[in-house]
């Protein structure tokens, strides 16, 4: 490396580290006067004098380097200062009594037997009684009532991506992630007894099924599809009033359950094809095994806020493993974000960030979705 540029480098590290400094001593001592600990007009000017020295050449990069410091020395004042946010001491003090899931337990599932959910159900929990309901939104409500501690529901697909409806009901209720269990799909085509595959003149499914099978049903020109509320409700229906032109997409535990014949074997579009399912609880449960962190955030709709909060991911050293957005019904081009990352219940830096998040007045508002495995 040149030796200017070295030394260069050098002397901003040395700045920035005595301005972290000098920043977080003035703010532990205005503290102590009661005066406000973070000065936003000083942050202002601050930035406003950068971008004099900056010149028209080096200004909206000279903007995001000062604002990215600004946030960062915030961020350093907001753990030393105001200590863990009441969101942190929940969560730690949910840790304290972590314990795994019962092997027993009343589940909430929406569809019906045979259906994927049965199948994550199954993995989590070593003896459960299902309870099935008709719809997503019925599993939140049982769970946020107290009906049935636990609720599973499918979130993403490999193929077909994330499960649109669950991420919008999200918003809506009260509960928390306790478990996260991925299971692979292995749809079959499925028709009654003595059908044939050439005679299926329909084939319903749940439309996420119906999209990993795309290129089988392009196969099949001229069949009709049907959306149905799920794969094992579909098939049920199937056998109970469908007609030897009728067939489904579904696994092939429901071709046993239902007394179907399966039509075609391995009709998913790609041989990899897994849905993740979730399990939530009402209150706060954290698993020892528990490595995942899930948050949902709403920010200000202007430039850089996304990158601000990306920013404090990077400075933190926490991996950000899922980020999604959904649009804000009733506001134009504004998102709500899902953010998923790694971390035990205890570990330091990702408690430090959740802290921060959760007292940021920047952050419109924060939905803590669980700690989990």
């Amino acid at each position: 490396m040149n030796d200017q540029l070295m030394k260069t480098d050098e002397e901003i590290a040395r700045l920035f580290k005595q301005r972290m400094d000098i920043s977080l001593a003035e703010a532990q001592s205005a503290r102590e006067r009661g005066d406000q600990v973070c000065d936003g007009e000083q942050e202002r000017e601050s930035v406003s004098r950068a971008l004099e020295i900056a010149g028209d050449g080096l200004g909206r990069e000279m903007k995001t380097l000062f604002s990215t410091m600004i946030e960062l020395s915030k961020a350093r004042i907001r753990a030393n200062v105001r200590g863990p946010s009441p969101l942190v001491s929940t969560i730690t003090a949910a840790a304290q009594k972590s314990k795994p899931l019962p092997q027993r337990a009343f589940v909430a599932c929406q569809g019906t037997d045979g259906s994927y959910a049965a199948a994550a159900t199954a993995l989590m929990f070593a003896a459960p009684t299902i309870v099935f309901l008709r719809d997503f939104e019925s599993v939140f409500e049982m769970v946020e009532k107290g009906v049935c501690p636990y609720g599973v529901l499918p979130i993403e697909n490999s193929s077909a991506g994330s499960v649109a409806q669950v991420y919008d009901l999200m918003v809506k209720h009260h509960f928390h992630i306790v478990r996260s269990q991925r299971v692979k799909v292995n749809h079959v085509l499925l028709g009654r007894r003595g059908a044939s595959l050439a005679g299926i003149k329909e084939v319903a499914s749940h439309p996420h099924a119906l999209a990993q099978c795309r290129d089988f049903l392009k196969a099949m020109p001229g069949v009709k599809t049907v959306p149905a509320p799920n794969t094992a409700t579909a098939a049920r229906d199937l056998a109970e009033k469908g007609t030897a032109e009728q067939a489904v997409i579904a696994s092939r535990a429901c071709a046993g359950i239902y007394d179907l014949d399966i039509l075609a074997e391995n009709v998913s579009d790609n041989t990899f094809n897994y849905t993740r399912f979730i399990c939530i609880s009402r209150e706060i449960e954290i698993t020892p095994d528990a490595d995942k962190f899930g948050i949902m955030l709403t920010l200000p709709h202007r430039p850089g806020s996304l990158s601000s909060i990306l920013a404090k991911f990077a400075a933190a050293g926490v991996n950000l493993t899922k980020l999604e957005s959904r649009p804000i019904p009733g506001m134009d081009f504004e998102f709500r974000f899902t953010f998923e990352f790694e971390s035990s219940a205890s570990g330091t830096a990702a408690l430090a960030l959740l802290s921060e998040l959760s007292q940021d007045p920047e952050i419109e508002a924060l939905q803590f979705l669980g700690a989990y495995a």
